[in-house]
């Protein structure tokens, strides 16, 4: 595998700089390329699975935080509060506090649950110097988090949905190496003392496990603060082990808000809160897969997708139209001009692309391409019409292959 660090910044993904501060890494726009094509991947996917998405804001009186639990058991890691206008803010380090709150604005019957409420949020973290590392371990990190409010009976439903939707998000970035976890505490005193909570909302995710099919192992000392959780693990280069996607029960914090919704029975019930992020952190999500893929990206996520490489000076005209022809279908594209070097050289330095686009004296006269795909194989020629609707096609569907045989 290859390192993220050294590659993300030889590929202009993403940079750092000690004025901004340690942790703290900027987006370059191929990188921002990369982490706008999954935003707006779990964004569809999360709409289409009945999510409502919602922003919050970044910072909360220290009171919000008291309530939730996250002062008394997670305050070394929080960022000190700000004395503002006679009250202590604080960058938040999780989102679930705004979400609870949130939830308990309006009223709700159990008509509407369950609840679906997703954000790509930012969350901050006093991480030590030591620890830092690339887009692995970031002050300020950019989490595809949800929270479902739902009733106790809807609680595995919810949570087997979300583990479905871990899949299919796995599989649309090319990622097969990933190992399933559950979570539990450890003898520690960081964790909410309520041991009926624990073991039942253990029991929920052993079964959703199990429902699911999945292989996995049991961990303590590793759970939330509030209750257990399903962790989707992963490895990068030095063979460092890290959780990208979590499915966590939690029964504590609708208490702690004193959540609740209208039953059948006209009564005041409480719902319980599934927190489930499917990429986990847009930094280290993008950090594995540049590493998973060495650059080489799928190519819905390819900071440019189509290449085109006119043979001669007397094809740049044609190669600007295809260009043209494919931003226009919604690709990115990018002419090298022959000015740039020898065909052969070309082709070299753009291996990274999915698609490369020939276009010669036969081409250019009869409106074909001539197509050389990243893995090394060379298609026929072909309509240029034809060619980006099939690349078109594949990328609109997130699909990993680079051609469908």
């Amino acid at each position: 595998m290859h390192d993220h660090r050294k590659l993300g910044r030889e590929l202009s993904l993403f940079d750092t700089d000690p004025l901004i501060g340690a942790g703290l890494p900027y987006w370059l726009p191929d990188g921002a390329i990369v982490r706008h094509s999954l935003e707006e991947y779990i964004r569809t996917a999360e709409r289409r699975a009945g999510y409502q998405h919602v922003y919050s804001p970044v910072l909360g009186k220290r009171e919000l935080y008291e309530i939730s639990g996250h002062w008394a058991h997670y305050n070394d890691d929080m960022y000190p509060p700000m004395d503002v206008g006679g009250e202590q803010v604080v960058l938040r380090p999780s989102v679930c506090p705004h979400h609870a709150v949130m939830y308990r604005s309006r009223s709700h019957s159990y008509r509407e649950l369950p609840l679906r409420m997703a954000e790509l949020g930012a969350m901050y973290r006093s991480e030590l110097s030591g620890v830092l590392g690339g887009l692995t371990r970031v002050r300020c990190i950019q989490l595809n988090d949800a929270h479902i409010f739902c009733t106790l009976e809807q609680v595995a439903d919810e949570a087997t949905a979300a583990l479905a939707l871990i899949g299919s998000a796995y599989q649309a970035m090319g990622i097969t190496n990933a190992r399933y976890r559950l979570s539990l505490p450890g003898a520690s005193g960081k964790y909410v003392a309520a041991p009926e909570m624990w073991q039942r909302a253990t029991k929920i995710l052993s079964e959703v496990l199990d429902r699911s099919g999945v292989p996995y192992e049991a961990a303590e000392g590793e759970a939330a603060f509030y209750g257990p959780k399903i962790d989707i693990q992963v490895s990068d280069h030095a063979g460092r082990e890290s959780t990208l996607s979590t499915v966590q029960v939690d029964f504590h914090q609708p208490e702690q808000f004193d959540l609740h919704y209208i039953g059948a029975d006209g009564g005041k019930h409480r719902p319980v809160m599934v927190h489930r992020s499917i990429i986990g952190s847009v930094e280290r999500v993008v950090a594995h897969l540049i590493e998973l893929h060495g650059g080489g990206f799928p190519a819905w996520l390819a900071p440019v997708q189509v290449v085109v490489l006119p043979v001669s000076d007397a094809q740049e005209s044609d190669a600007a139209q295809l260009r043209d022809h494919c931003l226009s279908a919604g690709l990115r594209a990018q002419v090298v001009p022959a000015e740039a070097g020898n065909l052969g050289a070309r082709v070299r330095e753009t291996r990274l692309a999915p698609y490369q686009f020939i276009v010669g004296p036969a081409e250019a006269s009869n409106g074909d391409v001539a197509i050389r795909l990243r893995d090394g194989r060379r298609l026929p020629a072909l309509a240029a019409g034809d060619a980006i609707a099939c690349i078109r096609a594949l990328i609109q569907a997130n699909d990993t292959r680079l051609w469908a045989d």
